[in-house]
């Protein structure tokens, strides 16, 4: 069977599910950080699936690694929340689109299956576009703020999965607090 997918389009149901669930579709609200208006004009509805999987198509990635790439790409004006990007990555895992990489531990590591860049392929001249369109808001963009957010973000993830993984030994819990310390110490002197 041949399956069709469109860049600004694709499937009406998907084993239940609405195609472009977890998509902003071109509209941040609360999806995504929003500033200046800049980020609904690069993406349409249906653009952060396939830009998803050209970034996993580029190398294999974690849902946080997809965060700060994009944030990175549009220079901090945009950053997509989890709740947009998990969803969009177990559409895309559904699709058959990318699937977990093998012989990884801890966050989930996707690539892209040889369907994934066939359907990538078929889509490249809209991602091009906007890629294009990310790389424009990040030429005027002040992206300080949005970098330490983004930061601050991955070291309360970072402690979350630790916390989560197995009981936690008084001396790891020393080792933790004296690490984030000594950093904090380390920001104030520069």
């Amino acid at each position: 069977m041949h399956r069709h997918h469109h860049f600004f389009g694709g499937r009406s149901e998907h084993r239940g599910r609405h195609p472009w669930a977890g998509q902003m579709g071109g509209r941040m609200g609360h999806h995504g950080r929003h500033r200046g208006g800049r980020v609904g004009r690069f993406l349409e509805h249906g653009d952060l699936r396939f830009v998803v999987l050209a970034l996993i198509a580029e190398q294999p990635r974690h849902g946080y690694e997809l965060i700060k790439e994009l944030e990175d790409r549009t220079g901090g004006a945009y950053r997509p929340s989890p709740g947009v990007i998990y969803p969009t990555l177990a559409l895309l895992e559904d699709e058959g689109f990318i699937r977990p990489a093998a012989g990884d531990a801890g966050r989930k590591l996707y690539e892209a299956t040889d369907e994934g860049r066939e359907a990538l392929a078929a889509n490249q001249a809209g991602v091009d576009a906007v890629f294009g369109r990310m790389a424009e808001a990040a030429e005027g963009a002040d992206s300080t703020r949005p970098r330490i957010g983004r930061a601050m973000a991955n070291l309360g993830m970072a402690l979350q999965q630790r916390l989560s993984r197995r009981p936690i030994t008084p001396a790891e819990i020393d080792r933790i607090v004296a690490m984030i310390d000594d950093t904090a110490v380390a920001i104030e002197r520069t």
